[in-house]
């Protein structure tokens, strides 16, 4: 197969990491400094209305740079990883097009693995019988059983697969009973394709696990004190649909809004889930050797951004665009 010239490949700047550190922050700098715009690759900062819970940057914090695929999903509405990276094709020639530095940032690694690789899923975009039955499935025997099928069938996707995160789950098995491959096969065979992409994958995190934990757990408090309940009631009141529900900090702060613990559980409860969140997090994209890690316990502010571009220029991935 005829390999894709490097050169003509376009540049992106991936910014990854968990919850709470500091993203957001680094990627507007290198913006500014690399005149570049930001595609968001968060799962649920697509979505419209859960601003407070998904940490969403506000306008502030965008400093005027431009934002991509943030709020554009109604909540009710399901939205798979086929249907971003066919709009974060888009959005990248688009950016590149008009000569400005394309800057991805956010959390979902599936979501950065599946552009950046050029992994081409089956779109989903219509309901399958074979979906419907997995469906009943899974309201028969629950996300357990649902689980542990996939790993008899699919053991590399079961193992970066939550059992809790049904969607996913289903759907892998829904690609492996109606194509007879596994999405794991399917992603292997996809990259033989190569990737349009260049892309310079740079990584937040901290050395001392519990400095970030402390930062999730300060994040938490300020959501709240932020207004984050009053999302959660709306979230309680309207329909939303299978792939929003996962949210963090919606689900677990609902039993307080309709009444059945306390705030103070239900605070504590979504610390702990979003503290395991960001531990799958970093579980998913220290597997990318690629990526090059800056610590936020070791280095901050106008360092942090300095050591970043510093690996920018080094690599030279800027170059002959």
């Amino acid at each position: 197969m005829e390999k894709r010239d490097t050169a003509n490949k376009i540049p992106v700047i991936a910014i990854a990491g968990p919850t709470a550190s500091g993203k957001t922050a680094l990627s507007v700098e290198l913006a500014k400094a690399l005149d570049g715009e930001i595609l968001s690759f968060d799962s649920m900062q697509l979505y419209k209305g859960m601003d407070i819970a998904t940490a969403k940057p506000t306008k502030e914090e965008m400093q005027g740079i431009p934002h991509y695929m943030i709020s554009e999903v109604d909540a009710s509405e399901a939205f798979s990883v086929a249907k971003y990276k066919e709009c974060a094709d888009k959005i990248i020639a688009d950016i590149h097009s008009r000569g400005k530095t394309v800057i991805m940032v956010g959390g979902t690694g599936l979501y950065m693995d599946t552009v950046l690789k050029n992994i081409e899923l089956l779109k989903d975009e219509t309901e399958s019988e074979v979906r419907e039955s997995l469906r009943a499935e899974l309201l028969e025997k629950g996300p357990s059983a649902m689980h542990k099928k996939l790993l008899e069938i699919d053991p590399k996707a079961a193992e970066a697969i939550h059992e809790n995160n049904t969607g996913r789950v289903l759907r892998a098995l829904e690609v492996y009973y109606s194509t007879g491959h596994t999405i794991s096969y399917q992603v292997e065979n996809s990259r033989l394709n190569g990737s349009p992409y260049k892309p310079l994958y740079i990584g937040l995190t901290a050395r001392d696990r519990q400095y970030l934990y402390d930062r999730i757990n300060m994040r938490v408090d300020l959501m709240i004190s932020n207004g984050l309940l009053s999302e959660v009631q709306e979230f309680v009141d309207s329909p939303v649909g299978a792939t929003a529900k996962q949210a963090i900090g919606l689900k677990e702060l609902a039993p307080y809004v309709k009444g059945e613990k306390t705030l103070e559980e239900c605070t504590e409860h979504l610390k702990q889930e979003t503290r395991r969140y960001a531990k799958r997090q970093l579980t998913w994209f220290r597997k990318n050797p690629d990526i090059n890690w800056l610590y936020i316990d070791e280095m901050k502010g106008e360092a942090l951004v300095n050591e970043a571009l510093r690996i920018i220029e080094n690599s030279r991935v800027l170059e002959e665009v």
